[in-house]
């Protein structure tokens, strides 16, 4: 037995030329002996000729109607087929005196314009005794009844045409389980549900046509309870109480807990001089957010809900409440363009000041580009722009000499952002200042009323080594403080809602 190789042996080549290759005969493939079996033959439906007539004279020229595309038209033809053949009234129903398909949409077409519905409605009355029919004019994505197919006069669910000519559909081949019945619509007694859901779906769109909203039996609330204010205008308030807690309101307001302009004034007054008692801050915001709930739902708009408002943001901003404080200023905005009164220039200062908190130069620039020549003649006004120009500028010296003469409630206002200026001018000071200066002299520069407020300033932000005490009195020492203060200023610069050293 010949030993076997771990390689093939090859012919070497003696020539530089191409070897002929002996041409490889393909054997050409067996031909199949069986041959396929053909498709059964589905064999076509021999329908009757009134069918076919009416399925000619739906397509002829003549009968068709601009905006009734063939595809509609064939989808109705397959809805009054499928449905006569299922009931088994093909042979005995009047082909000839039928609607044509283009007929009914057009008439159902019309029926919803005249209804001004959304939802196309359920009507047989277009067809004759044996059959009814559907529109699928109108399509959603969610689903509707009349996703559901055709119905008989049983009310049973009929089968679409491609399972008439014998063909099983994807829903015919899949199983469901016993345990997760199908809510597709259809009762087990064969019922259909589309009906009630139909008639209710219609109701709904006539309360929404004549601008009211159904009431829900298990849905008692204060809506239910209360007489429709919408048709008739603005709430008229009954409650006499001058004291009413705020509450956030979950449905229409209900006249017998709103109180009248005549009590509102009253009330007013009463908040005022609990305010100037008391100095209550939660009690007195409270009171005035359900004041100004009532002049709300009440549309009352004058010279009192000018007053209201302002007394209200003087209030949070001498505490301290810019939530409230904008709420106010918000709606005095509106309330100052219908020329109703009040002093729109003063909180026009407070609103620059404002955005010299918060450093909002855009709206700043706003502003800046609404002021009239009258706005600019303003004492507050003025005030508010110089102090903005000196920031601009850098001009320390000038801004808190402003700060010291601020008009009307500003100061309240400037507090807010003094420390952080007030960081920056010291920082500016260390810098222009060597080898130090006295303290007297700090305080005068940075606004401060005593030297005490000054040096416990300094010393709150980490200064108090470069405090010394010699024999002309304390001195700072700001060769040792170039930038010592530049962290504290960047820090407070970051966060414009902060009090520093205030």
């Amino acid at each position: 037995m010949p030993s076997s190789t771990a390689f093939t042996t090859v012919t070497a080549r003696r020539t530089f030329g191409r070897p002929v290759m002996a041409e490889a005969t393909i054997p050409a493939p067996a031909a199949t002996t069986a041959s396929s079996p053909a498709p059964p033959d589905r064999g076509r439906r021999d329908w009757p000729a009134p069918v076919r007539s009416y399925v000619q004279r739906s397509f002829a020229e003549e009968n068709s109607i601009p905006g009734i595309s063939h595809q509609e038209m064939e989808v109705k033809i397959k809805q009054i087929i499928s449905h006569s053949v299922e009931a088994r009234t093909l042979a005995v129903t009047d082909w000839d005196k039928l609607p044509l398909p283009q007929m009914m949409i057009q008439e159902e077409r019309a029926r919803l314009h005249n209804a001004g519905l959304q939802s196309p409605p359920f009507h047989r009355s277009a067809y004759p005794k044996s059959i009814a029919y559907e529109t699928n004019e109108l399509k959603s994505k969610k689903r509707k009844s009349s996703d559901l197919g055709p119905l008989d006069e049983a009310g049973g669910r009929i089968a679409p045409l491609s399972q008439i000519n014998g063909r099983k559909t994807l829903e015919s081949r899949i199983s469901y389980s016993e345990k997760r019945p199908r809510n597709d619509g259809v009762s087990a007694n064969g019922s259909s549900k589309s009906f009630p859901i139909l008639d209710g779906r219609k109701k709904r769109f006539e309360h929404t046509a004549r601008g009211t909203s159904p009431v829900h039996p298990w849905r008692k609330t204060a809506i239910q309870d209360a007489p429709s204010q919408e048709s008739e205008g603005p709430v008229v308030g009954r409650c006499q109480d001058l004291e009413k807690g705020y509450f956030r309101l979950t449905s229409a307001p209900n006249p017998d807990t709103v109180r009248p302009l005549p009590v509102l004034e009253k009330t007013l007054e009463h908040l005022k001089r609990k305010w100037r008692q008391d100095k209550n801050y939660g009690f007195i915001c409270n009171q005035f957010k359900s004041l100004r709930q009532d002049v709300t739902v009440q549309r009352i708009k004058n010279g009192f809900t000018v007053n209201a408002y302002e007394i209200h943001a003087r209030i949070a901003l001498e505490q301290g409440d810019l939530s409230e404080y904008n709420q106010c200023q918000t709606q005095l905005r509106a309330l100052y363009a219908q020329k109703l009164g009040g002093h729109p220039t003063e909180f026009l200062a407070y609103r620059i000041l404002y955005f010299l908190h918060t450093s909002n130069r855009t709206d700043m620039n706003d502003v800046l580009a609404d002021l009239t020549p009258a706005d600019k003649q303003s004492p507050a006004v003025k005030h508010a722009l110089d102090s903005r120009s000196a920031l601009a500028l850098g001009n320390y010296h000038r801004f808190f000499q402003l700060y010291l003469n601020t008009p009307n409630m500003g100061a309240y206002l400037m507090d807010m952002f003094a420390g952080r200026e007030r960081l920056a001018a010291l920082s500016a000071i260390c810098r222009a200042y060597k080898p130090d200066v006295k303290l007297r002299f700090a305080t005068e520069e940075l606004g401060f009323e005593s030297d005490d407020e000054s040096a416990r300033f300094i010393c709150d932000h980490g200064g108090q080594h470069f405090l010394e005490e010699r024999h002309d009195g304390v001195r700072l020492v700001t060769g040792k403080a170039s930038s010592f203060f530049d962290p504290a200023l960047k820090a407070a610069s970051a966060r414009p809602g902060s009090k520093l050293g205030i």
